[in-house]
């Protein structure tokens, strides 16, 4: 394997040892580091053999108590799906977890809404369908994610009809036995039976797909509060709204399917295979009317991004790649070259960040 390196994105000391453990695994990639955290890094890699690009996370095992991998790893490697970022290989030795990860690039779900000119009830339909899939495969093999929200949902590609891609499994749960009682979650996506600290059931997920479905619909969420305690508060009781204007133009059917969702009594509330059978997901209730105005003025207000993040713009690495393929002719580069392909990143707790852009703390 060649070790590559450029002003722009430096190969550390690091990755020379990484190089070393996995030749000695016989495994052939050539490394390119360009994210780093405090405790993790991630390469963009090629396999000699295919010439086929991947993300490699690299993980320092002492750091562990700090981040959710070793649960993500056990989970991952009993899943496969076509919208679940996957893991294609996985290596370990005695001071690290090397991940081999599947290749995302086409950015994150809002990301991609905010740059349309034009955007549906209908498109928002067809990502939900998407993610109940995977999220019904995932309960089908028992397994709750518990942590579903719009950062963890990603497009493969920047392809206009792209495939969703659900990441990040730091906090899902194998629940063989069906239910689970640890308070985990994002505040906002968290369903009532979790914050009034019961035991609960996969069925968190589908409130959380509620959220999302809410908000992509109207841009906004439907519990929203500065404080915190008065946040909990409207959850726990499900109380949210269809507010005028934002709701006037969508379709009763959207908002049937959102009651559903978000349902109080998780025993009440749709399954993954309820929501799928739905007319806003399988019918023709979806209206077709351009709604990006109003839903993306109410994103940008609600979800504006980070200042304080420097961002590297996914095409920067993009032309890199692509003079490293020029470089080193051997193994034969793809048939197309991996415009449509970025990797994934990690912050500074080694939490994935897997989107169209790469965060550097």
């Amino acid at each position: 394997p060649c070790l590559t390196g450029s002003p722009t994105f430096r190969v550390s000391h690091t990755a020379e040892k990484i190089l070393l453990l996995l030749m000695g695994l016989k495994c052939s990639y050539p490394f390119n580091c360009f994210c780093r955290g405090s405790f993790s890094e991630v390469y963009l890699v090629r396999e000699r053999k295919t010439g086929n690009f991947y993300a490699l996370k690299c993980v320092k095992k002492k750091q562990l108590h700090h981040s959710n991998l070793e649960n993500e790893i056990r989970v991952l490697k009993s899943i496969k799906h076509d919208n679940v970022v996957g893991l294609e290989d996985f290596y370990e030795t005695r001071t690290h977890y090397y991940l081999v990860m599947e290749l995302v690039s086409g950015g994150e779900l809002f990301d991609r809404i905010l740059d349309r000119g034009v955007y549906t009830e209908k498109d928002a339909s067809r990502v939900i369908k998407q993610v109940l899939e995977a999220v019904s495969y995932l309960h089908q093999n028992s397994i709750v994610h518990r942590d579903l929200k719009p950062e963890n949902l990603l497009y493969y590609s920047p392809d206009e009809n792209a495939k969703i891609m659900i990441s990040d499994f730091g906090l899902s749960k194998m629940a063989d036995h069906g239910v689970m009682s640890t308070a985990c979650g994002t505040p906002g996506y968290v369903a009532p039976e979790v914050l009034a600290q019961k035991p609960y059931s996969k069925a968190v997920d589908c409130w959380s797909i509620g959220v999302i479905t809410y908000i992509l619909l109207s841009g906004y969420p439907p519990f929203y509060e500065e404080n915190e305690t008065r946040l909990f508060s409207k959850i726990m009781k499900a109380e949210y709204a269809f507010h005028s204007p934002y709701w006037d133009d969508i379709s009763e059917s959207a908002k049937d399917f959102i009651r559903h969702m978000l349902e109080k009594n998780p025993n009440k509330r749709f399954t993954t295979e309820q929501a799928l059978s739905h007319a806003w997901i399988i019918g023709d209730t979806a209206h077709n009317d351009n709604i990006i105005q109003s839903v993306g003025e109410q994103m940008q207000k609600t979800f504006a991004k980070s200042k304080w993040k420097r961002v590297i713009n996914a095409t920067v690495v993009v032309s890199h790649m692509r003079r490293l393929q020029l470089a080193h002719a051997d193994p034969p580069a793809p048939a197309q070259a991996p415009s449509d392909r970025v990797t994934c990143c990690t912050d500074e707790r080694g939490q994935s960040l897997q989107t169209g852009v790469c965060s550097v703390m």
